[in-house]
Formats: structure tokens, sequence, C-alpha cells
């Protein structure tokens, strides 16, 4: 609500007290209801625990956050410092990114998916993939709204609803069939229907993948039931063994019923760079560039620059990145499997999701597990009780370490399972961190 001041007359308001007159009692500070809601961080003393150790000197092998540690391709930072002792690149960008690089990025969805694409309405920048998909919501999203969101769910999938004052419907993602099953019975037993749906393949953090048929029957759902749909397609550019992460929006339809976002974070190596896209729907889109209008003036404009570099002249790189993912991929399974885990190779991304071994799994919680870890193997992963009580049971293990630190990781665990394994504890709420 918007209020005209010019309405209200001020004549009649006492004057202030001078500040030399009376010191005023400090007042609380009471953050908005959208703050109070969201839980407490449940990766809070796994952090801290891993702050303490590192501060005493400990060499910690840290597989716990999905943060890439390969360099991009020189080529991509040579353009970038060219590009910033450009001066005309210093200024405000548009928030919605340069041409070019938009024309690029449509330029890749043709040659890589055969989806076609106008840069003008069906793409947009982002500061990076996460940035967007809460925008996004921001723009679709409103009180009494439902998404339904894959479970376990990777947190931006649910809390950034959330902040949007949306609600929630997790459905189990395990398996494919399952899970369409579960959204028509959703939405023909909700009302009102649910007003969007949330993908992310491959999955974060339990690596499930599917193939191009899956999004051809999330279409007919969507028209079938008139619920947008958002693809997170962060993971694109990793996959192993032939196999290739299809795109949402080559399904026949698709552009008319959502977006998919993709990031140059993870097969690219610019985490830190934030490039993201969003593509399709060009009503979505526009929503979203009307939310970004008043939030961002746009990424740095030479990161730009040195994004198109890299979707021009990088598919090499991104599969050399790949080649050593799969590398480390079969590191740490092999080694797993040594020490007695049962283990499923991932298709694709930078994970390995692993179910804790017996008699462990009987006999501790996830996060205590994870802690047991961290505290007698020096080794981070993140439990996934982190990702909702879907992922309870397992433990997310991110591929950003290489393959000799990985083997000491294992070789580390081992010895710590080695140990009888502690009493039973309590499971803690779902409000404990």
């Amino acid at each position: 609500m918007l209020i005209n001041m010019s309405e209200y007359d001020f004549s009649s308001v006492a004057a202030v007290t001078p500040a030399s007159k009376a010191v005023a009692e400090p007042f609380p500070i009471r953050p908005a209801a959208r703050v109070s809601r969201l839980p407490p961080y449940v990766f809070g003393r796994i952090n801290q625990l891993l702050y303490e150790k590192r501060r005493a000197g400990k060499d910690v092998i840290d597989l716990g956050m999905g943060n890439p540690t390969d360099p991009p391709d020189p080529m991509i930072v040579d353009k970038l410092v060219e590009a910033a002792r450009d001066e005309r690149n210093h200024g405000y960008s548009k928030s919605n990114g340069i041409a070019n690089l938009r024309r690029e990025l449509a330029g890749k969805y043709l040659k890589k998916y055969g989806v076609r694409l106008d840069p003008e309405t069906e793409v947009m920048t982002c500061l990076g993939s996460k940035e967007g998909f809460s925008h996004m919501c921001l723009a679709l999203m409103g009180q009494g709204d439902t998404a339904i969101a894959p479970a376990p769910y990777f947190p931006v999938h649910m809390y950034a609803v959330a902040l949007a004052a949306g609600n929630v419907i997790t459905l189990e993602v395990a398996n494919s069939e399952q899970f369409l099953s579960n959204i028509a019975y959703t939405c023909r037993h909700l009302v009102p229907t649910p007003k969007l749906l949330i993908l992310n393949y491959p999955h974060n953090p339990s690596t499930v993948t599917v193939e191009p048929e899956f999004f051809v029957e999330v279409v007919k759902l969507a028209r079938r039931f008139g619920f947008m749909v958002i693809s997170d397609f962060a993971y694109a550019d990793i996959a192993f063994d032939g196999y290739q992460p299809p795109s949402f929006l080559s399904a026949p339809g698709a552009i008319d019923v959502g977006v998919e976002f993709t990031t140059m974070s993870k097969g690219y190596n610019m985490a830190g760079w934030r490039v993201g896209f969003c593509c399709g729907n060009a009503e979505m889109i526009r929503a979203l560039g009307v939310i970004k209008g008043y939030y961002d003036y746009g990424m740095f404009q030479a990161i730009q620059v040195a994004a198109i570099v890299a979707l021009r002249h990088g598919d090499a790189a991104v599969e050399r990145q790949s080649a050593i993912y799969r590398v480390r991929r079969d590191a740490l399974v092999d080694g797993l499997r040594r020490v007695g885990w049962q283990v499923t190779p991932p298709r694709a991304g930078m994970f390995v999701w692993a179910p804790i071994p017996e008699p462990w799994r009987s006999r501790m919680n996830t996060m205590d597990f994870a802690m047991m870890l961290l505290q007698d193997a020096d080794v981070a992963v993140s439990p996934g009780s982190g990702f909702g009580e879907a992922g309870e049971g397992f433990l997310r293990m991110a591929l950003v370490e290489n393959e000799n630190r990985l083997r000491q990781a294992v070789r580390q665990i081992g010895r710590c399972l080695e140990k009888p394994a502690n009493p039973a504890k309590a499971m803690p709420s779902a409000s404990q961190p």
C-alpha cells in the first residue's frame, strides 16, 4: 500500500525532545515475520566444528558444500581481465543481461537441446540461478498459493517459496513414475490446485536423473491441472557414462507452461562469478524482469563479456571438467564400497548420495553420524536431514576434492567406522539444528 504523505497535516505534532534532555531506552529489534518463520540453519553445528578444527590446525577434508575448487579455463579469465580494463564496462548494466550474452545462451540451447529461444523475450541473465529462482518465486507466488517441490529438497526450493508467502508440498523424488503419479493425485485433491511445480534434475541432493519422456508427462500434467513449472537445471553440464541430462524445454509445449534455470557455476567453474540464466515462457520471464528491475542493476558487464567467450569456446573445457568429476566419482564410490558401504554411482552432478551403513544407520541419526565423521575422521559431509525428512539416513558428499584427497577421506572414514557403534541416540526434532 502506497501512502501519499501530502494528505496529512503535521502541524499539531509535538516537537521532538532534544537528545541532550532525554536518553531513549533501547527498543527491541523485531525482524519481519517471514524471517522468524525460517528454521535454524541445519548445518550450523557442522560448520562450527569445522571452523574450530581448522582454527586448531587440523587438515579437514571438506566434502560438505558443493563449491567447485577447480579454476575456470584460462581463456575465460583472460577475457575477464581484458574486459575489466575497458572503461565502458564499469557502469550499471541492464538487469536482464547484455544482448550478445542472451543470444549466445539461446545458441547453446539450439545446438545442445534443439530448443529455439527468442533472446529478447525468452532468455534472461541472473546473478546466479539461485538468485533468479528466488526472484521468480516472488514474481509468481503469493499468500495462499502452493508449490510442489521434490523431496529431499535443495533448501532454496523450499524457502524461496516460503519467503514469497507461498506454501510448499514436498513429494518423494526417488521413483520418477511415482513422483508423477503423486503430482496428479495432489492436484486432484488440493483446493485450490497447486500453482507451481518445481523440478530439479539431475537432482540435488539425491542425484536422481530422468529421461526426456519424463518431461513430456510433466507438460501434460501442467496443461491438465493449470500449474506453472520451474526446472532447476543446475547440473546440466556434468554427466557421466554417456548420459546426457535432458532439458525440460525440449519437451513439446514446455515453453507454454514453464521456464528453466541454468548456471555457469558447475561445468565452467565460475561459481563465484554468479552467472545464471532463465529461459522459457515469455510471460514468466517478463514477471521475473519486473522483480529484478526493482532489486538489481545486473551483473558486472566484464563478467558478461567473459561469459560470452566461455559459452562460445568452452565446450571442450566443460567436457574435461565432467571427466574430472567422473574420476573423482569412481574414486569415492569404489573406496566407500571397499569399506562396506552400498553406494550407487551417480549418472550426473557433483555429489554422491550415500546411505549410512549398518549398524550405524539403525543406531544413530544422520546429523550425529556426520558429526562423528567430522570429529573422529576429520571429514566433513552434509547430513541428509539438512534436505528435509526424506534425506534422513543419507549423506551427501561433494566431489570437490581431487581423487587422492578423496581416497584419503575414505581411509579416514574407514578407520573411524572400525570402532564399535555408539549407543542409540534420540532423533532430533525438526526444529533442532
